[in-house]
């Protein structure tokens, strides 16, 4: 049984250009810190291979010498310009003196009892931010959980991490470096360590931050990771997580068309509007509609909507009904997420016996519906839990 039913969508965004261009405009207020070291030298990590050729070029370099440099960074994983021995003495002279291949810092590193990983991660400018491994022990491998902002513009009333105010965007070479740093956690350069398989083979933009808020980066940073000659990770295996930037979906969709996941929470307005602020923004019709625009939508990939199961808030059997009413044509799975808590929350999670009835409805309608099972909550490191004290040089959230 499926409940795949394609109908008519519109041919194009309701939203207007001006809309995106306003949401780049505010994004850049947020910028992060640049590519160039206090000494001059430039930061490799996080540079399009367009912006690493013109970069070698400019130090008198043939352009074929970045397809080489590219290799050492993102398949071997080194850092240390000595080590890329098939790169001539001369040019290995002028990187150590020009250039740096860097990670984020490693403030801690926590691991939780169920094996989730969290780092914490400082960046060049004193802030923070925190990302997340999960490993599935079913399938011997797992995802790491990125995050895109320190901080959140977002303030979801049920998220640790959205009573954080939004420092500022990460950058593409934070976001590429998180997943290196913590493929150094686990040794998985240029491959796992022998006898192992990979572990680190799925990213999902789901840390702190509303990775469509930070579009630019996030694309720039995607775009690394997803080259075959380099991470090369699947498109397939990557996952974003937005609470309904339309106009930014339809941008995404274009562009890098990944995985799309819906925080959706809630199946009507009202409700949504308290719990996920954005929606007085980007009502529930319009998210719903730019999730039937989104190309990646086919039968054999399909969007993913993420309901946090609040006692008594959204939980009813009725509000399990109207959301399969809601998802009607489109091709999606329905991830129920028990509500973490986390100092000073005002919610509770539902009841076991009620979440299993919510999936029930779901599943009988034909959508996939399974029950996630919180990870890594001794260390707060699962679905909102993650927040940092990094408040250095906060820069003052701006209302929509």
């Amino acid at each position: 049984m499926t409940a795949f039913t394609p109908v008519s969508s519109p041919a194009t965004p309701s939203l207007t250009e001006e809309e995106k261009a306003r949401i780049l405009a505010k994004s850049a207020q947020f910028s992060p810190p640049s590519n160039t070291l206090p000494d001059g030298r430039k930061e490799l990590v996080g540079l399009s291979r367009a912006e690493l050729e013109q970069l070698l070029v400019d130090m008198g370099e043939q352009p074929f010498r970045t397809k080489q440099l590219w290799h050492w960074i993102y398949h071997k994983g080194v850092t240390d310009f000595t080590e890329m021995t098939s790169i001539g003495k001369p040019l290995r002279a002028k990187l150590i003196e020009h250039c740096v291949v860097s990670r984020p810092e490693v403030v801690t590193q926590q691991t939780s009892k169920d094996e989730t990983r969290k780092f914490l991660f400082r960046f060049r400018d004193g802030q923070e931010a925190e990302t997340v491994y999960i490993p599935d022990r079913r399938e011997d491998r797992g995802a790491v959980c990125i995050s895109s902002q320190v901080g959140c513009t977002l303030s979801c009333r049920f998220c640790h991490t959205g009573t954080q105010n939004l420092v500022r965007n990460l950058g593409a070479a934070e976001i590429v470096g998180q997943f290196m740093a913590a493929r150094d956690s686990y040794g998985e350069w240029p491959t796992p360590t022998a006898g192992k398989s990979r572990l680190l083979s799925t990213i999902v933009l789901m840390g702190m931050g509303e990775p469509l808020y930070n579009y630019e980066n996030i694309a720039k940073a995607m775009r690394i990771v997803m080259d075959d000659e380099g991470i090369g990770i699947s498109r397939r295996r990557i996952t974003l997580s937005t609470s309904g930037v339309v106009p930014m979906m339809d941008q995404c969709g274009r562009d890098l068309a990944i995985n799309l996941a819906i925080s959706l929470h809630a199946v009507n307005d009202d409700l949504r509007n308290e719990i996920v602020p954005l929606n007085r923004k980007y009502p529930i019709k319009d998210v719903l509609d730019a999730c039937r625009r989104y190309p990646a939508a086919s039968n054999s990939r399909r969007i993913t909507f993420e309901y946090i199961m609040l006692r008594n808030i959204n939980d009813s059997e009725a509000e399990a009904r109207e959301l399969v009413r809601l998802l009607k044509g489109i091709h999606a799975k329905v991830n129920l997420i028990p509500f973490n808590p986390w100092p000073g929350s005002e919610y509770k999670p539902s009841k076991s016996e009620q979440v299993q009835k919510f999936a029930d409805i779901i599943m009988q309608a034909g959508y996939s519906s399974p029950i996630r099972t919180p990870r890594g909550r001794d260390i707060l490191a699962a679905c909102g839990q993650l927040r940092t004290e990094s408040q250095r040089r906060r820069v003052t959230e701006r209302s929509e």
